[in-house]
C-alpha cells in the first residue's frame, strides 16, 4: 500500500498542497476530484517523485519511499496529452519502458502484444502514431505506462481532451484494463461523471486541501460538508447553523399531496428528466423531475427523506 502523509508543497507564497494524507490500497483506483488549480496534478507529481515536498512523507508497504528516484519507484504515468514518440511505431512506444529496464527481448515482445490486446489495439504493433485517433493514442499511452508492470499508475486527466463519445468508451474500458493489469491507480479529474464511474474511492480536493474521501455511493449520499455538497452539484442546501441539510436533486417527485409546495421559476428538458427550479419557503430549489411544468405554475413535490442528509459547517 502507498501512503502519503501530511504532504505539503509551497510554490512561493502559494500553498499547493496543505497537509494532504492519502492511502492507496493494492489494486485500488482512487480518483482525485477537484477544480483546476486545486493541487490535483501536484499531488500526482509528489507521488511520482517529480515534485519534492516541503513537509510530509511517502511510504510503500511501510518503507520510506521519499528518497527513491522517480525511475525506481515502480510508478507509471499517463498524461492528458499522450505524447507518443513520433519516430517510433506503436509497438516500440509500448516497449520503451521495458527496454529501459533491460527486460529480455522475448518478454518484451510478448508483453507488447499482451498490452495492445488488453487496451483493444491488437494488430496495431507496426502502426505509425501519426495515424492514430485521439482515443487510440491515449490507449497506446496507457499500454506504455502499464507495460513495465508498475506498482501504481498515475493518470493526470487523460480523458479531458477527448470528445464525449471517446471519453465514455474509455471510461467503460479503463477499470477492466487496470484490473487485468493488477495495478493500483490514482486518477485525477474535474469531471464528476468520470470520477463516479471509475473510482473505488473518491478524494475531493479544493485549494490544496483534501476535503473528503469515501466510496462514490457514500460520498454522493452523504457529502458531510457544504463545500463538498456544492462541488458535487448538490445546490439545495437549506436550514441554518447546526441544522443544515442538503436535499439531492433526485429527491423530489411530483405529487399533489407532497409536503413541499412552490412556484416554478424555470423548467428545462434534459433528455431523461426536466431540470426544474422551484421557489419555495425554503428558498429556490432545483430538482430533476419526470414531468414538465411551466414557469409561474404552482406545484407540489414529495421529498424522499432517504435523499436528504445533514451537513456540517465547513
Amino acid at each position: 500500500m502507498w501512503s502519503l502523509q501530511d504532504a505539503t508543497v509551497y510554490f512561493g507564497v502559494t500553498t499547493a498542497l496543505d497537509s494532504v494524507s492519502l492511502d492507496i490500497g493494492e489494486r485500488e483506483t482512487v480518483v482525485v476530484l477537484g477544480p483546476s488549480g486545486c493541487g490535483k496534478s501536484t499531488l500526482l507529481r509528489v507521488i511520482a517523485g517529480l515534485q519534492p515536498f516541503d513537509d510530509g512523507a511517502l511510504t510503500f508497504d511501510g518503507a520510506d519511499a521519499t528518497t527513491i528516484p522517480p525511475h525506481e519507484r515502480g510508478v507509471g504515468m499517463v498524461f492528458q496529452d499522450p505524447t507518443l514518440f513520433p519516430h517510433r511505431t506503436v509497438g516500440e512506444n509500448v516497449d520503451f519502458g521495458m527496454r529501459m529496464q533491460r527486460w529480455p527481448v522475448h518478454r518484451r515482445r510478448d508483453r507488447v502484444s499482451e498490452l495492445l490486446d488488453l487496451v483493444g489495439l491488437a494488430g496495431f504493433v507496426d502502426r505509425d502514431p501519426a495515424t492514430l485517433s485521439g482515443g487510440e493514442a491515449q490507449r497506446v499511452a496507457l499500454a506504455r505506462a502499464l507495460a513495465p508492470a508498475p506498482r501504481l499508475v498515475l493518470l493526470d486527466e487523460p480523458l479531458a481532451a477527448l470528445d464525449r463519445s471517446l471519453r465514455d468508451r474509455l471510461v467503460d474500458d479503463l477499470p477492466g484494463v487496470l484490473d487485468a493489469a493488477g495495478a493500483a491507480a490514482v486518477h485525477v479529474t474535474h469531471d464528476h461523471e468520470e470520477a463516479f464511474a471509475l473510482a473505488d474511492r473518491i478524494a475531493v480536493m479544493d485549494a490544496g486541501h483534501l476535503l473528503r474521501i469515501d466510496t462514490p455511493h457514500q460520498l454522493y449520499a452523504d457529502p458531510r460538508t457544504e463545500a463538498v455538497a456544492r462541488f458535487l452539484g448538490h445546490t439545495n442546501v437549506v436550514g441554518a447553523g447546526r441544522d443544515r441539510r442538503v436535499i439531492r436533486r433526485d429527491a423530489a417527485t411530483m405529487d399533489p399531496a407532497g409536503q413541499l409546495r412552490g412556484v416554478v421559476e424555470s423548467s428545462r428538458f434534459r433528455g431523461d428528466h426536466h431540470d426544474v427550479a422551484i421557489l419555495t419557503d425554503l428558498g429556490l430549489l432545483a430538482f430533476n423531475l419526470d414531468q414538465p411544468s411551466m414557469p409561474g405554475e404552482t406545484i407540489s413535490v414529495r421529498i424522499d427523506p432517504t435523499r436528504v442528509a445533514p451537513i456540517e459547517p465547513d
